[in-house]
């Protein structure tokens, strides 16, 4: 294949990266606890020998995401909670690890787990919680050893 050809085949490429990029900070604008992702673009030299690069390739990142807090919105779900700045809520995966959400739609189970909405158990330490029957959340900023009355 030629050269050229093959440089400007990149450059489409990290372009159509790019846009699913920025199609998905659009489709999960509205998504509780969704973060965008930054996307950047640059050149990146080759390189045969000493002196000056012979051409370009091109390469699109997400270096970061961008964790400016969104507006606050009540909901009126005594279990609903929101993180300001770079928080996150502990969950057990699936698989049985620790992973991070910062979706705070929370509900409980009959045995009266704390589960996100997609059902995985919110952690406090190294267990689940569990809410005592008849209990409620104190506030809206949670500390892990004192979550209800």
């Amino acid at each position: 294949m030629d050269k050229s050809l093959y440089i400007a085949m990149t450059g489409a490429k990290h372009n159509m990266l790019a846009q699913a990029v920025h199609a998905n900070n659009m489709a999960n604008l509205s998504t509780t606890g969704f973060r965008a992702d930054f996307e950047q673009a640059r050149a990146m030299g080759v390189y045969y020998g000493e002196g000056h690069a012979t051409r370009a390739y091109s390469l699109t990142e997400s270096p970061a995401s961008n964790f400016a807090t969104g507006a606050m919105i009540e909901t009126g779900n005594d279990l609903d909670v929101a993180i300001q700045g770079q928080g996150f809520i502990a969950v057990r995966a699936a698989d049985g690890t620790e992973a991070y959400t910062r979706a705070g739609n929370l509900e409980t189970d009959s045995t009266g787990m704390l589960r996100t909405s997609n059902g995985l158990p919110v952690l406090g330490g190294d267990s689940p919680i569990v809410i005592p029957e008849n209990e409620k959340f104190k506030s809206v900023v949670m500390a892990r050893s004192q979550l209800w009355d």
